[in-house]
């Protein structure tokens, strides 16, 4: 991570102090300190042609969240034997709606990377237009290996505390890395036995059969392979009959690959963390939800499987040479030298599934050799868009077919794509999505504090 950072570039002045408060603030937070420098290093020309922005301290203000919950989570697991995780929730922007985010499960977790995320939610959740604000949680709790009886207790454990800070008017969160239906239907029970409510607004992701909405499951996979559909219509090209090369194999991953697949590309890569499948035939989507979904076995028993297929050990999956590449892991997972293998194997366009998958150095590499690049705020907003679907089919009572729901999300996907590419437009940045979605963004949530006054 160090890397990272030293690789950042130097900021224009009228953001520079900025960056500086938030480093000495959080001098231990490198992946909140890299997504705040990104944003900065976009926005600093909006800064400039508004300067009632700077007299109102918007900047200064949104880069400090509205609220920061930290807390303990004590459980017992089968054994008898007490455990204590640390549970967070980052609030950091309820000015265009009630807080909206994820929680994620994973042993990463720490507070830097939940900031991250909540300050990367701000302006994804600004781009879908349907009145969301910003946030993220999660804990270090890890449901590897985990019994059902023990994520249940953990997870009435973690929701003990934090309910008293939800609300389907106030914070409603969702599932990420870690927390799926299961993790969510013992967390939104716990909730309601509490606090004597069924709302079920106040959480999202949940199961169909109980207020969750069709295609949320398949929405942050399917959004990216949209958003790289809307970046190649502009250049006159199509997926079909391309090759895509795809990181993960967790729910973005495997619904990425089978998007991607309908569509007609060729998705010839998976993985995990002990390495990659490469599948010239195309990743046979069944055996890998199989594999991941039902057995939560390694990848390599992919290859096992598939005659077509082999298994890399200890690699990531940018080695292969493909015309479109979705990273679907985790964040920093495609550094510059991962980017310039892409650049060599013809690479034509990139679009983050993952949450700030490429580091600095590989965004700019790929720019440089103008590979269009679908940054995460933009290209994986597919998942808080349908959350966002969800929340409306739950205040009106009302369910939506999967086709409905799925062509919502692809207009919403458009948009998205749409605002990013006109931004960038109009501040003398064309073709640039990292700009233009941090930009317009920027704008809706500055333009809506701007009115709300200093609070």
């Amino acid at each position: 991570m160090t890397d990272t950072l030293t690789a950042l570039t130097a900021l224009p002045a009228s953001v520079a102090d900025v960056f500086e408060t938030v480093t000495a603030r959080n001098p231990h937070e490198p992946e909140f300190q890299q997504a705040v420098h990104e944003v900065l290093h976009s926005i600093a020309p909006v800064v400039e042609r508004h300067p009632e922005f700077s007299d109102a301290g918007i900047v200064e203000r949104l880069v400090e969240p509205e609220r920061q919950i930290m807390f303990r989570v004590p459980w017992v697991d089968d054994a008898g034997q007490v455990r204590v995780n640390r549970g967070y929730r980052i609030q950091f922007s309820s000015v265009l709606g009630p807080y909206k985010g994820g929680l994620r499960f994973h042993p990463s977790v720490n507070l830097s990377i939940i900031k991250f995320l909540g300050f990367e939610q701000i302006f994804k959740n600004a781009l879908t237009g349907q009145g969301i604000g910003g946030a993220k949680g999660g804990s270090d709790f890890d449901p590897h290996g985990r019994s059902d009886a023990e994520i249940m207790r953990f997870c009435q454990s973690f929701m003990s505390e934090l309910y008293r800070h939800l609300g389907e008017h106030t914070d409603v969160p969702a599932g990420d890395i870690g927390v799926g239906g299961r993790e969510i239907g013992f967390l939104f029970g716990q909730y309601r036995k509490i606090t004597n409510r069924h709302e079920s607004g106040m959480f999202t992701g949940k199961g169909v059969q109980w207020g969750g909405a069709e295609v949320r499951t398949e929405a942050t996979g399917y959004g990216a392979v949209f958003f790289a559909e809307e970046m190649l219509r502009v250049r006159g090209e199509s997926l079909a009959g391309k090759r895509v090369g795809v990181s993960g194999s967790g729910n973005v991953a495997i619904y990425a690959i089978a998007k991607a697949r309908q569509l007609g590309a060729v998705p010839v890569t998976a993985s995990d963390s002990s390495g990659y499948v490469v599948d010239d035939d195309g990743i046979d989507v069944d055996l890998l939800r199989q594999l991941k979904e039902v057995e939560r076995a390694r990848i390599s028993e992919y290859a096992a499987r598939r005659p077509s297929a082999r298994f890399v050990e200890r690699a990531r999956p940018w080695e292969v040479a493909v015309d479109i590449a979705i990273p679907a892991a985790t964040q920093n997972e495609l550094d510059e030298d991962d980017a310039r293998a892409l650049i060599a194997g013809g690479v034509l366009a990139v679009a983050e599934g993952a949450n700030m998958p490429s580091t600095p150095g590989a965004v700019a590499a790929l720019q440089e050799a103008s590979v269009l690049f679908g940054p995460g705020k933009a290209a994986n907003a597919g998942g808080v868009a349908t959350s966002a679907l969800e929340m409306s089919q739950n205040a009106s009572r009302q369910r939506w077919s999967f086709d409905d729901s799925e062509q919502k999300l692809r207009e919403i996907i458009a948009d998205i794509h749409g605002a990013a590419f006109d931004a960038a437009e109009r501040y003398g940045r064309p073709g640039d999505y990292v700009a233009g979605a941090n930009i317009a963004g920027f704008e809706r949530v500055a333009h809506a504090m701007l009115a709300q006054g200093v609070i």
